[in-house]
């Protein structure tokens, strides 16, 4: 049998064969990707292929944030209870060095964040073929081809999409395969994207293979000799997806199940939480003045800590003392109630067990009535990664080398500073700030959430649990209420516009430097009730849909 005819046929025979769950919710930034999820449950998939049908989708209408050229996080949740982490981050390559970006003694910012150097290799499709492979009921080649029909027919971009393109045309222009697909006139209001398409009919045609091992390693290889990058054909033939053991942690009644490192946020998600247990915040108020102050105090405090602490677990060794309730509780002990306190410098978390793991990405979650629930997140990191497409494929890649630490005391394109556990190594994978969370009370889940936004994922994911699991809020309204967020460095406390005045003034009487700002993050959830009732918000400051059948 022909190829291409078995290919067909594999995913018409797993389409009618696959009982489809009698309920499935998702939620993302777009409305094409959440339909997208919704399809693949009623064909016959779970909540896992919704998610991977959304992944793809995003990969070409949301394509500033994610796509096949970054990489993801997963975090599912099976019927049977268990939970899995799926580390699709990529990794620098074989020759990076430490000092690969420093010139003239000097880290410089602009060589990690654009052009051939900032990228690393890309883990999303590997990650999504794993979890295809574990989890799911389809065939990965379904949802690449459904998506590659919608780029080689063209999709209307959204407002973002498109104020992303005039803002950063200037950049675009720079790069001369980019420019070609980002820039080219739109056809009856579409953006069509041929190349890209074909990239995804050959990977759902002969596998993963195509991208790690095939064509596209090898002439990326051969760009990236030719323009003075790193990346090589043994790099992507190396790559692997991981396993990652979740990190639980308990709150108010509640588990809590987050992402581990190279995440910093499933770690400091739970380090805040811990010390946060120690005050009534429901006595203070939703918003309030009191609830603003004790909550960032406890943010700079756990930045403080990552910056020191957190890398990947392959290189570094991360204290498992950092989710130590105790140590919450010594935390929070610093933290004054009538005052910003000034942070120095890093806590020092127990040391027994050292080893606690053995604005420009995307969130989205998705869950069916048989049990699955999923937390992913996934970027290229800044919008458009390193705004490098390789010639003729489509694929544009990331640009996660600035979330290294390129070098002590440099910030990256976030203002994030990080030390020498996120150092610049052959192979290694550099701290992330997606945080796909899980929660759950008295086993069952009650909420998947997740967020974009670089170091702003972290605090926007904690602020989601607290109004959920404190205030009791649903998820459009603990989406939707303004965020705030501090990450020691710069110390000063971003804020948005519609958090009162007289809160802000107050926040400003006990010594808080605020940085006001129109939005924070954006966000998307999916909640359960009691009886296992879907429902679910995408964040109200950008566009998205989520909706269930």
């Amino acid at each position: 049998m022909p190829r291409l005819v078995f290919l067909l046929t594999v995913v018409l025979t797993a389409s009618l064969s696959a009982k489809a769950p009698e309920h499935g919710y998702a939620a993302t930034v777009n409305a094409q990707a959440t339909d997208a999820a919704l399809e693949a449950m009623r064909a016959g998939g779970n909540a896992v292929d919704g998610a991977i049908a959304a992944a793809v989708t995003l990969g070409v209408v949301d394509s500033h944030n994610s796509g096949i050229g970054g990489g993801l996080f997963l975090l599912v949740r099976s019927p049977d209870g268990e939970f899995f982490g799926l580390d699709g981050r990529e990794t620098a390559p074989a020759a990076a060095t430490r000092d690969m970006f420093v010139r003239d003694g000097k880290g410089d910012g602009r060589l990690s964040q654009e052009g051939p150097l900032a990228s690393g290799v890309p883990g999303w499709l590997a990650a999504l073929a794993k979890a295809a492979a574990e989890w799911g009921r389809l065939p990965l080649a379904r949802p690449l081809e459904n998506a590659a029909r919608l780029a080689d027919e063209g999709f209307v971009p959204d407002r973002n999409f498109e104020s992303r393109r005039k803002t950063w045309r200037e950049k675009i222009e720079r790069h001369p395969a980019t420019a070609a697909i980002l820039l080219q006139p739109l056809t009856d209001g579409k953006l069509v994207l041929k190349d890209l398409a074909a990239s995804y009919r050959a990977i759902a045609l002969n596998g993963p293979e195509w991208f790690y091992r095939g064509p596209f390693a090898e002439k990326t290889a051969a760009w990236m000799k030719a323009n003075g990058g790193l990346l090589t054909a043994a790099d992507f033939a190396a790559y692997e997806a991981k396993f990652r053991e979740p990190i639980r942690s308990v709150y108010r009644g509640h588990d809590v199940v987050g992402f581990p490192p190279p995440s910093s946020g499933g770690a400091h998600v739970a380090q805040m939480l811990n010390m946060l247990e120690t005050f009534d915040l429901k006595a203070m108020g939703e918003g309030s003045a009191d609830f603003i102050h004790v909550t960032a105090e406890a943010m700079k405090l756990a930045f403080a800590d990552r910056a020191h602490w957190l890398g990947d677990p392959d290189f570094a060794k991360v204290p498992q003392g950092l989710v130590d309730a105790d140590y919450g509780k010594q935390l929070a002990a610093r933290i004054d109630l009538t005052k910003a306190t000034p942070v120095p410098g890093h806590g020092e978390p127990p040391r027994a067990g050292m080893d606690i793991f053995g604005k420009h990405t995307t969130h989205f979650s998705v869950a069916d009535s048989d049990g699955w629930f999923v937390a992913c997140t996934a970027t290229i990191n800044y919008t458009w990664g390193s705004l490098e497409t390789i010639p003729g494929t489509g694929i544009l890649l990331n640009d996660e080398m600035d979330d290294f630490s390129i070098q002590p005391g440099v910030p990256n394109v976030f203002g994030l500073i990080g030390g020498e556990a996120n150092a610049v190594e052959p192979g290694k994978r550099p701290l992330s700030s997606m945080s796909p969370t899980i929660v759950l009370k008295d086993g069952k889940p009650v909420l998947a959430v997740g967020a974009a936004g670089g170091p702003t994922i972290i605090t926007s994911v904690l602020l989601a649990v607290l109004r959920t699991v404190d205030f009791g809020l649903p998820p459009e309204e603990a989406l939707g209420r303004p965020r705030f967020h501090q990450q020691w460095r710069p110390d000063k406390l971003r804020i948005e516009r519609a958090v009162p005045e007289e809160i802000r003034a107050d926040l400003e009487k006990r010594g808080h430097v605020l940085d006001v700002t129109g939005h924070i993050a954006t966000g998307q959830a999916i909640a359960a009730d009691a009886e296992g009732n879907l429902t679910g918000a995408h964040d109200p400051r950008v566009d998205g849909k989520a909706a269930g059948f």
